[in-house]
């Protein structure tokens, strides 16, 4: 053998061996806030394209975290307060392995990652999302000693979380240690789908309020607990997610502003941020944007809801229904005929609601 020959053998004697082919997985989202799979398994170092096709009716993102570190870089993530949709709620440290942006309903995006021997857990980081809408990555050569599903502790299992929530004492309606403020997306009743369940810390034992974000507005309120979204872990989506506690306020018209005096076009959702944890829900109509913030009274039930427009020289205009035991205070301005009339040039208003 010659001397060329017997070093091109030398060298590709010394080149590893373990490298995969190109993986290509597609996941997409199911009713219930979940992906559609939950646990994938692919050849350790192998070079994975993750494609992520969003079918939902709100953004999510899908993020790739180092083992074990799901819950702490939700948590950063959560951190990221005003700065989050900037950064498509994505921490910037080294947990985070690989992630795609924000992914807008019916649009996709993909990332890329080569994974060694390892659990590697994926999420998506909204707020409010991390806590039951996650999965696995196994990159692993022996995918016959992974644990049965039902048994399998990085994807979610709505039987497992309530059995260890009840030997542990802990209320078995969430999966997580609970902290207020807390925004869950999910399905609630008398909302369209697009509901979004807000708890709230304060008296009365909590206060909680949903936002419907097809009509931008708020639904109703109630006192007492948050929520029991037990029955949507099981990601079917069939079942509506309950109210613990006594609703208090409900709201029985319609799109509460009016913009001009012509004709008033639906509002549009454009998502939400998170300012000191409670979430700011933006929307615009008749090409003004309206951001609306919510937080309890201090004492007794009730919600301060405090409005930030856009610059305009259209019209503002808050429109009311009358409920039964509820005062209405606005910032500015009278309540006549259920009618606020703002002036000229308004850029944020407060509508105090209190029982």
């Amino acid at each position: 053998m010659s001397k060329l020959l017997l070093i091109v053998s030398l060298l590709l004697s010394t080149l590893p061996t373990h490298a995969q082919r190109d993986t290509l997985i597609t996941i997409t989202t199911s009713a219930g806030l979940q992906f559609d799979q939950k646990r994938l398994v692919i050849k350790p170092n192998s070079r994975l394209r993750l494609i992520f096709r969003n079918k939902d009716d709100m953004a999510h993102n899908l993020v790739v975290t180092r083992p074990n570190s799901r819950l702490r870089v939700v948590e950063f993530a959560l951190a990221l307060g005003n700065k989050g949709p900037a950064q498509h709620h994505v921490p910037i440290i080294d947990d985070v392995l690989a992630h795609t942006v924000s992914v807008e309903p019916g649009n996709i995006d993909s990332l890329v990652v080569t994974l060694p021997e390892g659990a590697y857990p994926f999420v998506c980081t909204y707020p409010g999302h991390g806590s039951v809408m996650y999965g696995i990555i196994y990159a692993t050569n022996e995918p016959k000693r992974l644990p049965p599903l039902n048994d399998d502790l990085n994807i979610p299992n709505p039987d497992r979380i309530a059995e260890a929530s009840h030997q542990h004492h802990q209320p078995a309606n969430h999966p997580y240690a609970l902290t207020l403020p807390a925004v869950y997306r999910t399905f609630m009743p008398d909302c369209g789908p697009a509901a979004i369940a807000v708890g709230l810390p304060g008296s009365e034992g909590g206060q909680s309020y949903v936002f419907d974000a097809g009509q931008c507005r708020l639904r109703y309120a109630w006192s007492g607990g948050f929520v029991d979204n037990a029955e949507q872990w099981d990601g079917k989506g069939q079942r509506l997610t309950k109210i613990v506690g006594e609703i208090y306020y409900r709201d029985t018209g319609g799109f509460p502003w009016k913009i001009g005096s012509g004709t008033q076009q639906a509002p549009q959702f454009k998502g939400y941020q998170l300012v000191n944890r409670y979430p700011e829900f933006r929307y615009s109509i008749n090409g003004v944007e309206i951001r609306e913030l919510i937080k309890p009274l201090s004492t007794g039930r009730g919600l301060v809801r405090t409005f930030a427009f856009s610059p305009t020289k259209q019209a503002i205009t808050l429109i009311t229904t009358a409920q039964p035991g509820i005062r209405l205070r606005p910032s500015i301005g009278q309540l006549k005929n259920g009618e606020v009339r703002l002036p000229a040039g308004t850029r944020q208003f407060t509508l105090t609601m209190s029982k």
